[in-house]
């Protein structure tokens, strides 16, 4: 059981642009109601970055309402009867009640309503259909506030017809354990995900990537992922091996999102273009998965990390790429980071990797003609810095310099 903060709600309603835009649509024979996760969130204590609030009103009328009051309305998904108020410069979205008419497990038809039960009824989860009046006054049908204080995610009414109605809801439900389940997840619900698993296969690779990285970033990740595991859901997400043990240390080592990803799912570049193509990555997600699985390759290949080695890796694969991978294979027989280099690593994660101390520029000023010879003699340049653990500073620049016009020399001749 977790304790519930009693006085979250009222200091949500006191929130200035929670205060403004109720005032703005209050009208006699209607309601607006601060409703879902900024209510659930008040409960635990946090301050909810998104504000929603569900009215009786049409959308004209609320559109209408604000602007009398001085307040910005912006259109953003009328259709569905969204309109977003900006309060000094925050968004309070606002929703018209709704009713589902059909749904084909992706998309919904839906009318507009004045029912607060029938929409509660339509969200996912019990935690997510709470709604706060104006006064003050809780409203829960479905239960979540008992379920919020018993750590405990349920569908509303029967899960497998809530999973029939948006299959992205086998991943949310994970999603919500872990970020407020504890212990085993609801087994009815558990068997409901495990039926309707090939439904995922007909979902965006987008959505799928966005539940799954917020899953990724869970308080309760790890355990998530081991019952995603467990059951094959996981496979349908990633395609490829999980790398548990990876993922744990990833965690404990406060990695970002991607970079959990990366210690769960991949090993080699390929992985990284199997999970860019699965999952719709960006382009710099792409990028980061790319960065580690070569850290990680290039960490394999030696037995022995030492301070130069440490140096010459950042160079080649940057601090975040290189910081990910060492933290994964941490514990693992190879490789081996002896403490001077973990000592110096601590140093060095935060900052810049090493630079090369020698341009192009610098070397035509020294006497290389430019065109095709500087590329070469930036290589060489290059090879024997990493060799030596990337120095850096003047001394370092010359002795590099004096290396590369050395080796510009004309062979002397045979006698």
């Amino acid at each position: 059981m977790r304790t519930l903060d009693p006085e979250g709600p009222a200091r949500l309603l006191a929130r200035p642009e929670v205060r403004a835009a109720l005032g703005a649509l209050d009208q006699a024979g209607e309601e607006t109601r601060l409703v879902g996760g900024c209510v659930r969130d008040a409960f635990l204590g946090i301050d909810a970055a998104d504000i929603d609030l569900a009215t009786t009103l049409l959308p004209d009328a609320v559109i209408a309402r604000a602007r009398a009051t001085g307040l910005k309305a912006v259109p953003t998904g009328i259709e569905h009867g969204t309109v977003t108020l900006v309060v000094a410069g925050r968004p309070v979205e606002v929703t018209t009640l709704r009713e589902d008419v059909e749904t084909d497990g992706r998309h919904a038809v839906v009318r507009f309503g004045r029912d607060f039960v029938r929409d509660a009824e339509r969200r996912d989860f019990t935690v997510n259909a709470l709604s706060l009046g104006a006064d003050g006054t809780l409203h829960d049908t479905t239960g979540g506030r008992a379920d919020l204080a018993a750590a405990r995610v349920h569908f509303i009414g029967d899960p497998a017809t809530r999973i029939r109605e948006d299959a992205l809801r086998i991943l949310r439900f994970f999603r919500f354990h872990a970020r407020f389940g504890e212990g085993r997840p609801d087994a009815d619900a558990l068997a409901a995900c495990i039926a309707a698993r090939a439904a995922l296969d007909g979902l965006s690779r987008e959505r799928v990537r966005s539940e799954f990285l917020k899953l990724l970033a869970a308080p309760r990740a790890l355990e998530a992922v081991d019952v995603l595991a467990e059951t094959g859901l996981l496979a349908r997400i990633t395609g490829g091996v999980a790398e548990r043990g990876r993922l744990s240390r990833a965690i404990a080592a406060g990695a970002p999102t991607i970079h959990r990803l990366a210690a769960l799912s991949v090993t080699t570049r390929a992985d990284a273009e199997r999970l860019a193509e699965s999952l719709r990555l960006s382009k710099a997600e792409h990028v980061a998965l790319e960065a580690y699985a070569r850290a990680l390759a290039a960490l394999k290949t030696r037995a022995v990390i030492d301070i130069p080695a440490l140096r010459a890796l950042a160079a080649e694969h940057g601090t975040a790429a290189l910081g990910a991978a060492l933290a994964v294979v941490a514990g693992e027989p190879r490789p081996v980071i002896g403490a001077d280099a973990a000592a110096a690593w601590r140093d060095m994660k935060d900052g810049p990797a090493p630079v090369l101390p020698v341009t192009g520029a610098i070397l035509v000023a020294r006497g290389i003609p430019a065109g095709p010879r500087i590329g070469l003699a930036l290589a060489a340049a290059r090879r024997r810095w990493l060799d030596q653990g990337c120095p850096v500073g003047p001394e370092a620049a010359e002795a590099l310099i004096a290396h590369v016009l050395d080796m510009e020399k004309p062979a002397e001749p045979h006698r």
